[in-house]
């Protein structure tokens, strides 16, 4: 399968950004998928994931301002971020892979990635 990261941009403190990954493939719907960001000079970390039945799982730093969906029907995945803070600005990569059905937070359960997409958040 082939990711597509999209929708990135600028945007000030407490704004709200939608980030899409879009999937190649007919068998999209038994992929799960995880958001990772890295930002400067720091490593890559995980920032929420979704199974095949849409079961999320979310960072700490993340909950209750991002939320994960998937669309089959579009093969793609959403990461809606709302409440944005400047410690949110970096690229955000998407993944996927088919083995397992529980959620995953290890970029070692993922085989597939896209190339990411920049979002940087201004205070």
């Amino acid at each position: 399968v082939q990711l597509q990261a999209s929708g990135g941009g600028l945007v000030q403190a407490g704004g709200s950004l939608r980030v899409s990954c879009a999937a190649s493939g007919r068998t999209f719907s038994n992929y799960k998928i995880g958001w990772f960001r890295q930002a400067p000079s720091l490593e890559r970390e995980f920032v929420a994931a979704i199974n095949r039945i849409s079961i999320t799982y979310y960072a700490n730093s993340v909950k209750g301002r991002f939320t994960v969906s998937r669309d089959n029907a579009k093969n793609t995945v959403y990461l809606q971020m709302n409440s944005l803070k400047p410690e949110d600005t970096a690229v955000y990569f998407c993944a996927a892979d088919m083995v397992g059905v529980q959620v995953s937070t290890r970029e070692s359960d993922y085989v597939y990635w896209g190339q990411g997409t920049l979002v940087t958040v201004s205070s």
